[in-house]
């Protein structure tokens, strides 16, 4: 197990280039296999999640490899070309990873067996697996939900009308990877827009994808089955979950000026910025530009005095994975910061309210939650105290969390079960260091 301190450091400085997009990588591997032609990838996230994606798709018949300049090379073999794996598809820690491939591996004729560590196997898949069996598929879960997890597919799959109760990205991506070999239209509503990265990469491999605001603000998402994928290269942008460590490192931590260069502002992943600023967050974006379909800008961040605010609970789904992040931020502003609509942290790699609710209490920090919310009370004068450890769980994003923390406590903040922050950003702890961060094995 490793662990980590993080000590009182001072200003961070520096232009970073960060890794790329984790959400944007897992489906630059699992198009380019489903693609005929090939696909070279850029930037391609090299953390383990992804090459656990990369992993499985080689067991299903994928070719990918890794050129001596870092591109990835993706020889696409077609739809309905998945060879049935021998050994169950072993998916580590990734979430995205084993529910986006349910949703390829439901729209082809073979039968898969999903494993995950001990993280992934007590994170619920029936909201995915559920519109997959509407589509024909068969499933069968530990206890109808968990991994392992057997899934036999239809290499002609029923198109479906499915009216999602969550704006999940990972249950729409599933639905239209499947609907990718039916007859007809698959369609897929939304009570409110999740990251849209599938189909804006559906469209970049030559696939119509339509997407419509209803009347009552709903959003569909519409494609037409029994089409081709079109090979087509891609650059992935730095990744802004990632960036969001750095970005709140640098506003906490005193002196700091930041430049984080390539970083992708999809709206529908920004959310985290947007709430930063209206902190007060001294932050501006500079170069922007479109790179593969995807928006990408640099991104200057300054030392700043934040005070809290209200996140609306229509912008949860555009910043997700990063309300741990922006509890530590406000942990640092002066009064509260309420987060609502918050309730799929709990069922992410860990229950996330519970661990940084405990956590940041231990470190000196007023902290409420309800099922569905949590509310961060900051001093406002810099004083945390931290000083405390904390067990990540295996989940990447606590653990980057708490030591960014330790960065402007009083005291060390120290992170047992470090490693897993391999898992999205494995260049964490040397970028922090880089940029004048004091984070050190214990």
């Amino acid at each position: 197990m490793l662990t980590l301190q993080a000590r009182k450091s001072k200003s961070l400085s520096g232009s970073l280039t960060l890794p790329g997009d984790k959400s944007i990588s897992h489906r630059s591997l699992i198009l380019g296999t489903l693609a005929r032609g090939t696909t070279r990838v850029k930037g391609l996230l090299e953390g383990a999640d992804v090459m656990s994606t990369a992993s499985a798709l080689r067991q299903l018949g994928g070719q990918i490899s890794r050129e001596e300049d870092g591109t990835w090379r993706v020889d696409g073999i077609g739809l309905n070309a998945f060879a049935e794996p021998a050994e169950p598809l072993d998916l580590g820690n990734s979430g995205t990873g084993a529910r986006l491939l349910m949703g390829a591996v439901a729209g082809s004729g073979i039968t898969a067996i999903f494993t995950g560590d001990a993280s992934l196997s007590v994170r619920p898949m029936a909201r995915v697996t559920n519109p997959l069996v509407e589509m024909g598929a068969t499933c069968t879960a530990r206890d109808g939900t968990y991994l392992p997890l057997t899934m036999s597919g239809l290499a002609s799959p029923m198109a479906i009308d499915y009216a999602s109760p969550h704006a999940s990205a990972q249950v729409k991506s599933a639905i239209l990877l499947a609907g990718l070999t039916a007859r007809g239209q698959t369609r897929v509503i939304e009570p409110a827009a999740s990251r849209d990265h599938t189909e804006t990469m559906l469209r970049h491999f030559g696939v119509p994808v339509e997407s419509e605001t209803l009347d009552d603000g709903r959003l569909s998402i519409t494609l037409n089955g029994e089409v081709d994928l079109n090979a087509a290269d891609i650059v992935v942008p730095s990744d802004p979950s990632s960036a969001a460590f750095l970005a709140v490192a640098a506003l906490i931590t005193e002196g700091s000026s930041l430049t984080l260069k390539g970083i992708g502002t999809n709206p529908l992943r920004f959310g985290l910025f947007e709430t930063l600023m209206e902190m007060g967050g001294d932050i501006s974006l500079t170069n922007t530009r479109v790179e593969g379909g995807e928006t990408v800008a640099d991104i200057d961040i300054r030392h700043s005095a934040l005070k809290g605010v209200s996140v609306p609970a229509s912008r949860a789904a555009s910043m997700i994975d990063e309300y741990p992040i922006l509890s530590v931020a406000a942990a640092f502003a002066e009064g509260e910061t309420v987060m609502q609509g918050v309730g799929e942290l709990r069922v992410k790699e860990t229950d996330r309210i519970a661990l940084m609710e405990d956590g940041l209490k231990r470190a000196g920090v007023e902290v409420s939650s309800t099922p569905d919310s949590m509310t961060v009370t900051g001093r406002g004068d810099g004083t945390v105290n931290g000083g405390v450890t904390v067990d990540a769980n295996h989940d990447h994003r606590i653990a980057m969390s708490f030591l960014v923390l330790g960065l402007a406590s009083a005291d060390t903040m120290t992170v047992k079960g470090a490693e897993t922050i391999a898992t999205s950003f494995p260049d964490f702890t040397p970028l922090m260091r880089q940029a004048g961060a004091t984070i050190d094995e214990a």
